[in-house]
């Protein structure tokens, strides 16, 4: 799956894509939905560059041969495109690499020439989801996270039966999803009162949650199931994912059905999708603890035992009101990695079509809250402070249990490998506001 576009020593014309830093070099070319800040016209599918967005619009009427292959992009349509597989994203990335590459050809002199056409600066974009979202569904793969969190609730047995056996999963509400820069306000819900009877306030107990979203590509047919090297197939690219959650709510309500209020009111994620061609050189073998289940046979396969995994560095950053005031960045407050999820994409794919599910074109699946085994690896506040018990330290002084009105949660993410070149997600940013007063 590596080819000439995975070259860590390629560069753009794009002078910022060259930048050691940058989330966007040419080797990632991730897919995003925007138009011109400020402007009434339509949006439509473009990709980040750098800094820069190049617009595949414009693209599409400089060059009729490219604009075959972008097809219903130039319209604003990623899931049409979606629908078309691997073929179809390997030509339209071979296409972009070469007419941004700063090796000369007459494709890249063209594109060169027209840039203030086709070029849109990052911080001149509005962003929105970069497809329609029709599904979400969020997993829990992430079993430093699970049995953190089980400890607090049962601190002998902190991992149910069925966990080490089958990707545990629930359907959320995509309505409620929104892109990086998304404010909400902070959610009422029905909590346990002090006596007998719950009460119905502003949730206590607001918690982020770091997370990856994978998107699904091609589609399956109702009452087809999907094995694993069809699901691997079927799936698209990644972006970061946030599943805000109150916490007192979900204790309230999730026995006997699961989340429900405690985690539809918001879910954020970063605005580029990045493929899984430029996934690829970041992809590691899946190995289960020997002394742990081994997945079922249709969950199983040589090719995910040997690069199922991806080995993508996570991080939360927070930035409060205070510290807007006084004019202090975000500061990290954890890192971890999505190479210890106990369960890879393909296999979240392949068991969530297992029944005959039929997935669709820019469903999302959550990958369930993503920490590592030590405590400056957690992935939520509720393990950072202990369950609420343990007030967590910022950087500035500041202490958080659970969030306050004001703070601004970023994750950031980005992948690594010897011989590759890094990129990254771009920030996936959001705000609470304060609840909404009820009379």
């Amino acid at each position: 799956m590596l080819d000439f576009t995975h070259s860590a020593e390629a560069t753009s014309w794009v002078l910022s894509a060259n930048a050691p830093d940058t989330d966007f070099p040419i080797q990632n070319l991730p897919l995003g939905r925007f138009r011109r800040a400020g402007a009434k016209e339509a949006w439509r599918i473009g990709v980040a560059i750098g800094d820069q967005v190049l617009d595949l619009a414009a693209l599409g009427q400089l060059d009729p041969q490219v604009a075959v292959l972008l097809g219903p992009l130039a319209q604003g349509d990623l899931n049409g495109f979606m629908a078309h597989g691997r073929a179809a994203r390997i030509a339209l990335r071979h296409a972009l690499f070469t007419g941004l590459s700063a090796q000369p050809s007459g494709t890249a002199s063209l594109w060169r020439a027209k840039a203030g056409a086709l070029l849109v600066p990052q911080d001149e974009a509005e962003m929105t989801l970069p497809c329609h979202i029709g599904d979400y569904t969020d997993f829990y793969t992430g079993i430093h996270h699970a049995t953190t969190v089980g400890k607090l609730f049962r601190p002998d047995a902190p991992l149910l039966p069925n966990y080490k056996w089958v990707p545990i999963g629930y359907h959320g509400r995509s309505s409620s999803i929104g892109v990086s820069g998304q404010r909400f306000p902070r959610p009422w819900g029905q909590t346990r009162g002090e006596g007998e009877s719950p009460v119905f306030a502003p949730t206590r107990r607001l918690d982020y949650e770091l997370e990856l979203g994978m998107f699904v590509g091609v589609p399956n047919a109702p009452g087809t199931p999907l094995d694993m090297a069809q699901a691997e197939a079927s799936l698209f690219g990644a972006t970061l994912l946030n599943d805000w959650s109150a916490r007192d709510v979900q204790a309230w309500e999730y026995q006997p059905l699961g989340p429900f209020l405690a985690k539809n009111f918001a879910t954020t994620i970063s605005p580029w999708i990045v493929t899984m061609e430029a996934l690829a050189p970041f992809r590691a073998p899946f190995e289960r603890d020997p002394l742990d289940p081994q997945p079922l046979p249709y969950l199983d396969s040589a090719t995910n035992r040997e690069r199922g995994a991806i080995a993508i560095a996570l991080e939360v950053w927070i930035q409060t009101n205070e510290m807007r005031a006084q004019g202090q960045a975000a500061v990290r407050v954890s890192a971890s990695s999505f190479a210890d999820a106990y369960w890879t994409p393909a296999q979240l794919l392949a068991h969530h079509a297992s029944n005959g599910c039929n997935l669709q074109p820019g469903d999302l699946m959550g990958s369930g809250t993503q920490s590592g085994s030590a405590a400056s690896q957690a992935g939520s506040l509720l393990e950072l402070s202990q369950g609420g018990k343990l007030p967590f330290a910022l950087a500035n002084g500041e202490t958080r249990t659970f969030l306050q009105d004001g703070d601004c949660v970023i994750l950031r993410g980005h992948c690594e490998a010897e011989g590759a070149r890094r990129i990254g997600f771009g920030d996936c940013a959001g705000t609470v506001l304060p609840a909404v007063e009820r009379g």
